[in-house]
């Protein structure tokens, strides 16, 4: 099944500002409705996605000069700041939220030339923010940036299923350890940071669209619900985010250097639900084109 998608119409209002160094900064007001789902992409959705029209107010694009290879990004008081990061990344990590092998296609720039990235939202937009979930803030974010690269960047890309290694959630063998919702009336709210999360109200189909998100860095896969469970549940889940937990097994980390247990330990012995390597249709994001920022 192929989704396709063109890149945003986006509408700017003022000129377009040039500086030395090959600096491109532009106001960002709105963009057009009928680019949502393209940005949103086929697993996010859902009843919390972002208002139609999201988009930064201004932001500034350079090449990176800092020669490095550590990147870092970060967004906070309704500013996106991104140092000497590569486009493959900042797709995976911050506009997308989906595993490297998930993103296909594309030049071989995507993944070697860096840029240094600062944006801005309207101060509106930061004070709404605010009040929302860590959950909802993602998904504002990303629908941000996904705007930024379809104008800034040209890009443009559809949808594929194709069969991919995944992580399939699946009850353990002394069954699962979780607790029915406490009001499953009330509206998913999930919050997560550093090897912690904590869930209310969700389902199990929100539960795997989150571990995907929040382990795309140690897991490399998408995490399939397998479960049979239904209705809604409230849990808890901590673990070690030790990069070497990155490897691809189904094994337990025993390493008693580790600072706590692998996602695999912590998924089977918190929840009495384990993750177990497999194949699945997946939907993938084929790049169809993407250029350098110009000055255009």
């Amino acid at each position: 099944m192929v989704k396709s998608y063109s890149a945003l119409n986006v509408t700017f209002g003022g000129a377009l500002l040039l500086c030395a160094g090959a600096i491109f900064t532009m106001p960002i007001l709105t963009a057009s409705a009928q680019s949502s789902e393209a940005a949103l992409g086929p697993a996010q959705g859902s009843d919390d996605a972002p208002p139609p029209g999201l988009a930064f107010e201004v932001a500034s694009i350079k090449p990176s000069k800092s020669g490095g290879s550590g990147i870092n990004s970060s967004f906070y008081g309704g500013r996106f700041m991104a140092t000497n990061t590569d486009l493959k990344t900042l797709m995976q990590y911050d506009a997308f939220g989906i595993p490297a092998p998930q993103i296909m296609g594309g030049p071989a720039w995507l993944s070697t030339d860096r840029f240094d990235i600062d944006a801005k939202v309207e101060d509106a937009v930061a004070e709404q923010m605010k009040k929302l979930s860590r959950e909802e803030r993602s998904l504002w974010r990303r629908q941000m940036l996904q705007r930024l690269l379809a104008d800034r960047f040209k890009l443009t890309f559809h949808w594929e299923t194709r069969e991919f290694p995944v992580y399939a959630l699946v009850t353990a063998k002394n069954g699962p350890k979780i607790e029915r919702a406490k009001n499953a009336e009330a509206s998913p709210s999930v919050s997560r940071s550093n090897g912690n999360l904590t869930a209310k109200s969700v389902t199990m189909e929100k539960l795997v669209q989150t571990l995907t998100t929040a382990l795309a860095r140690q897991l490399g896969r998408v995490v399939v619900d397998k479960t049979g469970l239904e209705g809604k549940y409230d849990l808890t889940l901590a673990w070690s985010q030790d990069e070497r937990s990155a490897e691809m097994t189904d094994l337990p980390d025993e390493d008693a250097a580790s600072p706590g247990p692998s996602i695999f330990t912590a998924v089977q012995e918190q929840l009495g639900l384990k993750l177990e390597s497999t194949k699945a249709p997946v939907e993938t994001l084929v790049i169809d084109h993407i250029e350098q920022p110009s000055e255009n």
